[in-house]
C-alpha cells in the first residue's frame, strides 16, 4: 500500500517510548510531529489544535530501524550476473526491495554497492516509497578483487559505470583517486571499497589483501575531502587493521576478528557492521546444490567464523552497526540478521545497533536513531517489548502497529 503522503503532523497518544541509548522505558508519553519533524515528546502538556490523533494504547515506539549494509539494486544473488541485467530491471528491482525494506520497518538503509544517482534521486521525485536511501555508488575493486566479477576465462573490459553491477575496478593511486572522484561527484554519500577477498567474488581468496596501503589512503583521503567517508569489506585480522590504520569508518563483515584487531577499532573510533544472515542464506543455496563439488567453500568458511567474530568484537566493546548484506531473492531474510544476533548479544544492544549506532555510523545521530525533539519522525510502533524479546522486531505481521517514515503514516493501529 502506498505511505500517505498526508498530513505529517500528527499527535501520537500513550506510547511507551524507547531511548535505546538509556534503555529507560517512559511510558505515557505524547509525541507531537509537525511537518515531518518531532517536534516535542511530552505527557498531556503536549497538544496541538489541528494535529489528527493516533492512540497507540501503551506500544512501545522506538526509533525507524537502519540497515547499514544492503544491496538494492543487486537483483540476482550471482554478482557475476549483475552486469548483463537491464537497467531498467535493476532499477525496478531496487525500488521494490526499498519498499519492502520500508515494511519491514527499516526507515533508513545504506546501500554498499550498487545503486545510485538515479535510484536516490528517484526516491526524492516521490517516483518511489521506500526506506530513505544512503547510497555509495558501485563498490572500488582491484582487478581480480571482490568487486571483479569476471571470471578467469573471461578477458572483457571492466563493463563500467552504465551498466548494472556491484563494482567498478581501478588499479594504481591515480586510478583510485579518479574513481573515488567520480562516485563522488555522482552524489555518493559514502564510498565503499573492497580490501580483502569476497565469498561471491570468482577468482580471489577470503585470506586476500587487496589494494595497496597508498590506494587505500588516496581513497580515504578522497572522501574526506568531500566530507565523505569510507565503508571497507574485509575479513580477516590482516585486511581489517590495514583499513583500520588507513582511516576507513566502517569494517564491513570482519568475520575472522581477534581480540587484538578488535580494540584497534576502539584506539581509532571506527565501527564494524557483521553481516550473519548473508552467510546463512548464502549456505542454504550452496547446501541445495546437486554435489559438494559444486559448492562455493568460501561461505561455508565464514559461516563458521562470523558468529565468533561477532562475540569478540561485542566483548571488547567495538561500536557495531546492524547490516545484512543479502542480495536477489535472499532479502526477504533481513529480519533473520536481529535473531542471529541474540545468540551472542543482548536485546537491547542489538536494537542499538540498529538506530542510534547506525545514526552516528551515518553521521545522522541529530536526525536518526532516537525519539526526541529534532528528530525525523521515523518511529515504529510494536505490540511487546522488544528489550525483553527482540523477536518483536522479526515478525511485522505480527508485532507492528505503527510506522511513520518522515511524518509519513506507513502503517496505523487497525483500532484507530
Amino acid at each position: 500500500m502506498p505511505v500517505q503522503s498526508t498530513p505529517r503532523t500528527w499527535l501520537l497518544t500513550n506510547a511507551t517510548v524507547l531511548d535505546p541509548e538509556s534503555g529507560d522505558l517512559t511510558p505515557d508519553r505524547r509525541i507531537l510531529v509537525v511537518d515531518g519533524t518531532i517536534a516535542e515528546v511530552g505527557g498531556k502538556e503536549t497538544t496541538h489544535r489541528e494535529a489528527p490523533v493516533v492512540d497507540l494504547r501503551g506500544s512501545v515506539v522506538l526509533p525507524g530501524l537502519i540497515d547499514a549494509h544492503v544491496h538494492v539494486a543487486a537483483a540476482e544473488g550471482d554478482l557475476a550476473a549483475l552486469p548483463g541485467l537491464s537497467p531498467s530491471y535493476a532499477a525496478l528491482h531496487a525500488a521494490r526491495a526499498l519498499e519492502t525494506m520500508l515494511y519491514r520497518g527499516f526507515t533508513t538503509v545504506r546501500d554498499c554497492g550498487g545503486a545510485d544517482f538515479g535510484i536516490a534521486q528517484a526516491q526524492h521525485a516521490g517516483l518511489l516509497t521506500g526506506s530513505q536511501l544512503r547510497f555509495g555508488g558501485k563498490a572500488l575493486s582491484q582487478t581480480g578483487g571482490h568487486g571483479d566479477v569476471r571470471h578467469r576465462g573471461d578477458d572483457s573490459p571492466d563493463p563500467g559505470y552504465c551498466c548494472p553491477g556491484f563494482g567498478r575496478v581501478c588499479d594504481g593511486v591515480s586510478q583510485c583517486r579518479a574513481a573515488a572522484r567520480d562516485e563522488l561527484r555522482k552524489g555518493a554519500d559514502h564510498l565503499k571499497i573492497v580490501i580483502s577477498g569476497g565469498v561471491t567474488s570468482p577468482t580471489d581468496r577470503i585470506d586476500s589483501t587487496q589494494f595497496s596501503i597508498e590506494e587505500i589512503t588516496a581513497v580515504v583521503e578522497e572522501a574526506t575531502a568531500a566530507n565523505r567517508y569510507v565503508a571497507a569489506h574485509a575479513y580477516t585480522p590482516r585486511a581489517i587493521e590495514r583499513g583500520l590504520r588507513c582511516g576507513v569508518r566502517s569494517i564491513e563483515h570482519g568475520n575472522f576478528l581477534d581480540d587484538a584487531t578488535a580494540r584497534l577499532f576502539n584506539e581509532t573510533g571506527s565501527y564494524l557492521v557483521p553481516t550473519l544472515v548473508t552467510y546463512s542464506a548464502l549456505a542454504d543455496v550452496e547446501r541445495a546444490k546437486s554435489g559438494p563439488g559444486n559448492r562455493n567453500g568460501k561461505v561455508f568458511e565464514v559461516l563458521d567464523a562470523a558468529l565468533q567474530g561477532l562475540e569478540t568484537a561485542y566483548r571488547n566493546g567495538v561500536q557495531i552497526a546492524f547490516g545484512t548484506d543479502l542480495l536477489g531473492a535472499m532479502q526477504r531474510h533481513q529480519l533473520t540478521e536481529f535473531r542471529l544476533r541474540a545468540e551472542v548479544v543482548k536485546p537491547l544492544d542489538i536494537i542499538r545497533s540498529a538506530t542510534s549506532v547506525a545514526a552516528r555510523l551515518l553521521r545522522a545521530e541529530d536526525t536518526l536513531g532516537r525519539v526526541a525533539p529534532g528528530a525525523r519522525a521515523d518511529l515504529l510502533a510494536v505490540d511487546g517489548n522488544p528489550v525483553e524479546d527482540i523477536g518483536i522486531l522479526t515478525a511485522p505481521e505480527q508485532h507492528h502497529r505503527l510506522l511513520m517514515l518522515c511524518g509519513a503514516l506507513v502503517k496505523r493501529p487497525s483500532w484507530t
